[in-house]
């Protein structure tokens, strides 16, 4: 698939600014420069934030009048629920709240919904459960914001609710007793991008400004509340930037023994944003998926060593049977793919008996990123009835292009790059022809995908000082991805396909430096290009350590022959 290599316009009088007056090498100011990073303020609140970064969680509407119910709650002993969804962001966001409350010497109850049965969201079956056990009071964390229906039935039942969600407000607000979330319309909150999780952690610290706490008494879950932020993949940009910065110190050093558990079980020999997007997050998420999200609350809720041994073996386990599930879909997509030549249109949709809705939504992120087309996957069950998920490539509307296929969709909710839908099986091939048509309209086939290039380097200029010093840039995620360099003009010394055939492996050499490369799920280019070939290299660097010895090496994201 050819892609566009796009580097950056390089501003040298910024540039060498930065490097004067904050002592630090060109190529980080060169990278700060291309994100616009260049007032003082930017670059002390990206490089060293501070507890006293954070805004003012009053200015959020609503916060006042639910931190004054809650107060409330707590001084007339009520009951309360927490109401939470079983991603990461979710569980997460349960247990600061939750946490919060237990610290203050309060027992509040929770409840997640089964994501097989019950789905996301607020449900009125859940709502009747809870106000049946005698609550008083719910509060909603990371949903709740498009509850309209529900949150009328629960007060219909004299249950009050507080919605703290980070989801996008429609022109209806529930009326609920609190509404905290920054996409409402109305909202002054000068960032609007926090992570659920983020949202809960600015109700604690309201909370803790009311009651006269010290600030560690809200500061000390930044752990938890990091690993929900970056797992959630909202921009790690502003007050985000600031708590993923200064949460990660804290779980490099965390006394949550679930999270010290769960990181030891990833296997990083290194703690930073990829541990947690790539080795934590998977394992919170595969609760979820298979229905057991309380599993995953009790792991960071536990203070019992010998349960968290226990919980830790459980959340392995399911990743496992997650990982099971999603490859034996995943192949099935291909072969579907490839006998009906879907990768030739422009949009996939395939469909499959009795797939686990857990994990398609991940199968159909794959089959986008391999493809670089919209795709939606859609399991039947015996009803009839199809479920399924989306997922779009950026300069592609999803959730526009389905609202022109209402006459063959049931329903379908998200935004535009991921959505859920639910099909029946005799519009399925109806709803198929629609979408590609839509997609044609829309010229799908002319994007292109583009790669931002940082700077263009020589191999004899890399060092692992230039290298280690990329990690001031740390933590890596939406809104501010690891920085990637092009190197030209280099000469294949060997190459190989690795793990059969999946990944690519390369040494190449510029004069007489030589580096080692890797192009994972690039194994296919091993048959493109040959020793001595002259090719230009996108890609990022890393340090390897393999047997205890570290050596540079470039992650491959593209090759192209040199000119």
């Amino acid at each position: 698939m050819n892609k566009k290599w796009q580097i950056y316009d390089i501003n040298e009088k910024t540039i060498n600014e930065i490097v004067e007056k904050y002592k630090i090498n060109r190529l980080l100011a060169t990278i700060l420069s291309n994100r616009n990073i260049n007032t003082e303020e930017d670059i002390k609140l990206f490089l060293h934030p501070t507890r006293a970064d954070f805004h003012d969680p009053f200015l959020m509407t609503d916060m006042e009048k639910a931190v004054e119910r809650i107060i409330e709650a707590i001084n007339k002993k009520e009951n309360i629920t927490i109401y939470g969804d079983y991603d990461v962001d979710g569980i997460t966001s349960i247990t600061v709240l939750k946490s919060f409350f237990r610290d203050r010497g309060i027992e509040v109850k929770t409840y997640i919904p089964n994501r097989l049965d019950e789905g996301y969201g607020l449900n009125n079956n859940a709502i009747e459960q809870i106000k049946n056990q005698s609550c008083d009071l719910m509060i909603t964390v990371d949903c709740g914001i498009s509850a309209i229906k529900e949150i009328d039935y629960a007060n219909s039942l004299g249950l009050e609710t507080i919605i703290t969600d980070h989801h996008e407000a429609g022109t209806e607000i529930p009326k609920a007793f609190a509404v905290i979330d920054n996409k409402r319309k109305d909202s002054k909150y000068p960032f609007r991008e926090l992570a659920g999780v983020g949202v809960v952690f600015k109700l604690i610290q309201a909370l803790s400004i009311k009651l006269n706490l010290k600030e560690e008494e809200y500061l000390k879950y930044l752990d938890i509340v990091c690993i929900g932020t970056i797992s959630d993949i909202v921009p790690l940009i502003d007050e985000n930037r600031v708590i993923t910065k200064l949460g990660l110190m804290l779980v490099r050093q965390t006394k949550n023994i679930g999270l010290q558990s769960i990181l030891n079980a990833s296997g990083y020999s290194k703690i930073d944003s990829s541990t947690i997007s790539f080795g934590v997050a998977p394992r919170i998420n595969a609760c979820g998926r298979m229905g057991k999200a309380e599993e995953a609350l009790k792991l960071f809720l536990s203070k019992n060593i010998n349960e968290v041994v226990d919980l830790t073996k459980e959340l392995n386990e399911y990743n496992r049977i997650r990982q099971e599930k999603e490859k034996e879909i995943y192949e099935n997509a291909l072969e579907q793919i490839e006998k009906e030549h879907l990768d030739k249109k422009n949009t996939i949709i395939v469909k499959g008996e009795n797939w686990h809705h857990g994990v398609i939504g991940i199968v159909s992120s794959k089959i986008t990123e391999k493809y670089f087309k919209p795709s939606i996957l859609l399991s039947f069950e015996d009803d009839g009835m199809g479920q399924g998920s989306g997922r779009s490539i950026p300069g592609f509307d999803l959730h526009e292009a389905l609202m022109n296929c209402m006459d063959s969709i049931e329903k379908f909710g998200g935004h535009a790059m991921a959505i859920g839908i639910s099909v029946k099986k005799e519009n399925f091939e109806n709803f198929k022809k629609e979408f590609e048509e839509i997609a044609q309209k829309m010229h799908v086939n002319e994007i292109i995908p583009i790669i931002n290039i940082d700077a263009k380097i020589n191999l004899s200029d890399i060092t692992k000082e230039m290298v280690e010093s990329l990690s001031k840039l740390e933590p890596f995620g939406e809104g501010n991805k690891m920085p990637v360099f092009v190197f030209k003009n280099l000469k294949i010394d060997s190459i190989r396909a690795l793990s059969e055939g999946k990944h690519l492996k390369l040494t190449l050499k510029d004069n007489n430096t030589i580096a080692s490369a890797i192009g994972f799920n690039l194994g296919y280019m091993s048959e493109e290009y040959k020793i001595g070939d002259k090719i230009d290299v996108v890609g990022v660097l890393e340090i390897n350590s393999f047997n205890g010895v570290e050596s540079l090496q470039i992650n491959i994201k593209d090759i192209m022959k040199s000119i």
